[in-house]
């Protein structure tokens, strides 16, 4: 699945959020996205999933203009995002959580919960199947039946991962996934995706923590006061002049 971002652009009053910004996530491609806190990086986020209505530029998926489309039916196209802190159902159960995120489920039509009870267990018993091998696989079986209230933060990261994984969701867009988040599970995490981009999962990544994204994108760019500043491999993006004035300081 193809991403390409033109022009995109937010304005609130006098302050240009997202100025004139373009891009491209390419089919399997894992991509970052730094710059400091209030560049604008999780309003461009908000603008290509369809949170936020964009003033001027254009948003496309796979070559079809998708910027009147809602966040839900850019989501069943096929991406969606995560956020910056995790957005659980708090007192629901890990396995519960990635359950309720399978689309299209027949228990939401009345007709059916009331007229195909059959179809409606036969399906469940799928999507559970379904969860618990995606449980194995992001190392959370032995939280399965955990309230999610009670995961650590790096837990919770995953949750929010495995929820997105359970759309279907061919791109996912990462808001800060190592935040808050130990070493250990960092590596944890960063494998996890590297698995999933192998399957064919393209991935644009938002991240603070550079040594981490770095070792985990083949693609850097970079945003201060709205604007995209730099582009491309990390090495090159991070020796940059205007990307060290802006985003580490200058040296």
């Amino acid at each position: 699945m193809k991403l390409a971002i033109e022009g995109l652009t937010k304005v609130y009053g006098a302050l240009r959020v997202v100025d004139d910004v373009s891009f491209t996530v390419a089919t399997g491609d894992i991509v970052g996205l730094i710059g400091p806190n209030g560049a604008g990086k999780s309003t461009l986020f908000s603008l290509v999933t369809g949170f936020l209505e964009a003033a001027e530029g254009q948003v496309r998926l796979n070559e079809k203009e998708i910027g009147l489309f809602s966040a839900v039916e850019r989501a069943r196209s096929g991406m969606v995002r995560t956020f910056q802190v995790p957005r659980e159902f708090s007192y629901l159960t890990v396995k519960q959580n990635l359950m309720a995120a399978a689309p299209m489920q027949s228990g939401e039509n009345l007709v059916d919960l009331f007229f195909r009870p059959g179809r409606i267990r036969e399906e469940e018993d799928t999507i559970s199947r379904n969860v618990d091998a995606l449980l194995d696989f992001l190392r959370l079986s032995q939280v399965a039946h955990t309230p999610a209230v009670r995961l650590s933060g790096g837990q919770k990261k995953l949750v929010e991962l495995g929820r997105a994984l359970m759309t279907g969701a061919k791109l996912v867009l990462l808001d800060e996934p190592f935040a808050g988040v130990n070493p250990v599970l960092i590596e944890e995490i960063a494998q996890r995706i590297r698995e999933l981009n192998a399957q064919g999962i393209g991935f644009l990544i938002i991240e603070h923590d550079l040594g981490a994204l770095t070792r985990l994108v083949s693609t850097l760019h970079v945003m201060d006061r709205g604007r995209l500043i730099a582009s491309g491999a990390p090495i090159d993006v991070l020796a940059n002049k205007l990307v060290r004035e802006a985003y580490l300081g200058g040296k």
